[in-house]
């Protein structure tokens, strides 16, 4: 659901060195028959042709529309949806702009991988604040909701970006969820024929 890694951004012939393992665990799922996607968040957005190509991983750098066992669900990240800052709504769109993209790609990796370390803790810094995530995480529930009701094929809309866990039901069997954060508090979920699950490992 994005934000697996702090920062990613692939060159043609290089990929970023730090999260090896995690990629290796990934390729492993893959490779055991678990069918896995990846939605680029606002940390790790910049993805290419070695997520699908190396990884077997299809990379949504938008939302996609899934099947999940058995409920039509739209899946999407949610950063630049929901942004309740002017601020917020600026820096995504001037990273995702195709000129950002391209300007970036110039930088030799070592330069852009030192580049993107210093300014995502001072990007991050800003959106912290308990009452910043509390709107954040308002108005994310309330653009499920809408969506649902302008959808009614939908059953389910997953979204992340504020990492605050919910699962709330907007009409009988159609439910808005965000499975949490996963890095510091091991939140995730479980979603099946039967119900879906805010769970958190406790490993």
């Amino acid at each position: 659901m994005g934000d697996l890694f702090d920062f990613w951004f692939e060159y043609r012939a290089v990929i970023p060195r730090r999260p090896f393992r995690t990629l290796a665990s990934l390729a492993a799922l893959v490779e055991a028959g678990v069918e896995v996607h990846f939605f680029g968040g606002n940390h790790d957005r910049w993805g290419g042709s070695f997520w699908d190509t190396d990884l077997g991983i299809p990379f949504h750098s938008e939302g996609a529309e899934l099947e999940l066992a058995g409920r039509r669900s739209w899946v999407v990240h949610g950063d630049g949806l929901t942004e309740t800052k002017l601020g917020g709504r600026l820096i995504h769109r001037i990273t995702r702009h195709p000129v950002t993209v391209g300007t970036f790609r110039l930088l030799p990796p070592n330069l852009g991988f030192w580049l993107a370390d210093r300014l995502s803790g001072g990007l991050a810094e800003a959106n912290r604040s308990e009452e910043a995530i509390a709107r954040a995480a308002a108005a994310q529930e309330a653009y499920a909701r809408a969506l649902l009701d302008r959808r009614p094929e939908l059953g389910l809309v997953i979204m992340a970006h504020t990492h605050r866990q919910a699962l709330v039901e907007h009409r009988p069997g159609r439910f808005y969820l965000n499975a949490g954060q996963w890095m510091v508090d091991r939140q995730y979920a479980l979603v099946d024929d039967r119900e879906i699950k805010l769970v958190r490992w406790d490993r």
